[in-house]
């Protein structure tokens, strides 16, 4: 028996009744207070009807989850899992239950009876078993075209629940942050990105998943023809030293996921990458590890990064 036959069993029954009964003391009041345009959304995955109002979204992608939060729009339950500062109220009481990023519960997202759920980069593959549950649209960002395709999800989700000033607004705030990064960038000497994770180190250069450093920044790579995959290129200490970067961006993946260990600030603090001229001229910048990993292309995410690097390079410039 499928989940949406089953659905429709409970409401025949009469059950659902006691489930929706439950619903204010499950779900946060706002998430009933929300209007949205009917229509069809074009998404990476096809194009969605939407229903006349969405009064309840679930939200599967954490940058949506970041959009929709900067925007003030009521989220009725995100996946469990480390969350960072704003998003961690997701985990709080009021919201539902629904599984996880890459293993959403179905039963707890069918009870839910949501008017539209968000899928995105790690939680994309499971866009057809909830779309069959309801509406569902996927917001993965492109990363060949970071920023565009971030804002172009940021403008739908601002034209679906009547954002759209708003979304304007903090779209031209950001090109105008980036703008300034580049106008530095380009003449403040090579960079190389790195994450590290469990004392292993990979990095990534132009046309990998962070590769918006180099195509959206303008910091010019120090490495070329890095590897693209997914999991970027494995290196050494002795790596970064014969790159010799003029600026070391590292992600510590380790702080984004709350794992316990060796932070990339012990892990970088030896003599061969000592040697290096970012270490040397005091340029090894940490990113925020969350927002690079976890959250990516939300519109807090977005503006918080480009302001973070403006910072850093303003201050050598």
């Amino acid at each position: 028996m499928t989940i949406v036959t089953r659905r429709r069993d409970l409401l025949t029954a009469g059950l659902a009744i006691g489930v929706s009964g439950l619903a204010p003391f499950l779900m946060p009041r706002a998430a009933f207070a929300q209007t949205a345009a009917a229509g069809t959304i074009r998404h990476s995955q096809g194009e969605t009807k939407l229903p006349k109002t969405v009064n309840k979204v679930l939200c599967f992608d954490m940058a949506s989850l970041d959009t929709l939060d900067a925007l003030g729009v009521p989220v009725a339950g995100a996946p469990s899992g480390l969350k960072p500062g704003n998003l961690a109220k997701y985990d709080g009481p009021g919201y539902a239950r629904i599984g996880t990023l890459f293993e959403p519960d179905y039963e707890a997202v069918n009870a839910a009876q949501p008017d539209l759920i968000i899928v995105g980069g790690r939680s994309g593959p499971k866009y057809a078993e909830l779309s069959a549950i309801a509406p569902t649209i996927d917001l993965t960002v492109k990363p060949e075209r970071f920023f565009d395709s971030a804002l172009e999800n940021a403008d739908t989700l601002g034209r679906i629940f009547g954002k759209s000033a708003e979304v304007k607004a903090r779209a031209d705030k950001l090109r105008a942050t980036i703008a300034e990064v580049k106008s530095i960038a380009g003449k403040a000497g090579k960079g190389l990105l790195i994450l590290t994770t469990g004392g292993k180190i990979s990095a990534y250069g132009p046309g990998s998943r962070f590769g918006v450093l180099h195509t959206e920044y303008g910091v010019v790579p120090a490495a070329e023809k890095l590897d693209t995959s997914n999991h970027g290129q494995a290196i050494n200490f002795e790596f970064i030293l014969q790159t010799n970067p003029d600026w070391l961006f590292v992600l510590d993946r380790d702080s984004a996921i709350g794992r316990e260990g060796q932070s990339a600030k012990q892990l970088l603090d030896n003599e061969i990458v000592r040697r290096t001229a970012a270490w040397q001229k005091g340029q090894v910048v940490y990113l925020n590890a969350a927002n690079w990993y976890l959250i990516g292309g939300g519109l807090n995410a977005m503006q918080q990064d480009a302001d973070d690097i403006k910072a850093v390079l303003t201050r050598k410039a």
